[in-house]
């Protein structure tokens, strides 16, 4: 297995492992489509096995009004022939440890069980405006005292409603 970062000749191969990660969901593959298409800042790494892409992480900017204030990590999307196998793990715990993120505040709407073992811990501060009372949004560095509602790239709000079956997932 490698590990590397995603370039824009892999976008099309990164959309068809969304499509077929998330088979009941056009959200997933949608969103990171329409953030590459509009240039949006991203920090991506594709794990390949056997020249094949059998996993995609990827993080966005996270917003306190118009100032960044971290990252949201969004998608993490595993071949389902490789899930079970750590590889989804591995390529997490690869990006934590990465220069653009290892210092960053990281958000995720996920799994407390799963996220918990990579030091994410439940938010009461900021707010995610995709997830009711907070009951599933995480965050690892987060040493936010104020209280507002946290800031996704707009092209997060398209399908929101629609994917968070899809998204438990994680």
């Amino acid at each position: 297995m490698k590990i590397r970062k995603l370039t824009a000749e892999d976008y099309s191969k990164v959309s068809a492992l969304l499509r077929q990660t998330f088979p009941g969901s056009m959200y997933e593959a949608q969103l990171v489509e329409n953030l590459h298409a509009n240039g949006k800042a991203m920090h991506e790494w594709v794990c390949i096995h056997v020249n094949k892409f059998i996993a995609y992480i990827a993080f966005t900017n996270a917003y306190k009004g118009k100032e960044v204030c971290g990252l949201h990590l969004a998608p993490l999307a595993v071949n389902p022939e490789f899930q079970g196998q750590g590889v989804g793990s591995e390529l997490l715990r690869f990006a934590l440890r990465q220069e653009a993120i290892r210092e960053r505040t990281i958000f995720v709407l996920g799994n407390r069980e799963l996220h918990r073992k990579f030091g994410f811990a439940p938010c009461v501060k900021p707010i995610c405006p995709f997830d009711t009372n907070n009951a599933h949004f995480l965050g690892i560095r987060n040493d936010t005292a104020s209280q507002f509602t946290v800031g996704y790239e707009p092209e997060f709000a398209l399908g929101a409603g629609k994917s968070r079956g899809a998204r438990k997932k994680r």
